[in-house]
């Protein structure tokens, strides 16, 4: 399964690696998601190639802003 890694700023605490993890992992071929706040990375593990936009578009949802892949 592909992992792909992404740039979110705006990530400074327990609650916002919750919320992330939480809203990515509802995604439709979302296995896993790991957030490490030292990094502002986060790590997408899905089935398939994931849907940047859609992430893009979940992460903003949640209050944060993914500025690529990283």
């Amino acid at each position: 399964m592909p992992a792909t890694t992404y740039a979110v700023s705006g990530m400074s605490c327990g609650h916002c690696k919750a919320t992330l993890t939480k809203a990515i992992g509802e995604l439709d071929g979302v296995s896993g998601v790991e957030v490490d706040l030292d990094t502002g990375h986060v790590t997408v593990t899905t089935a398939t190639e994931p849907d940047d936009a859609l992430i893009a578009e979940t992460v903003d949802e949640a209050g944060y802003e993914l500025t690529g892949r990283a």
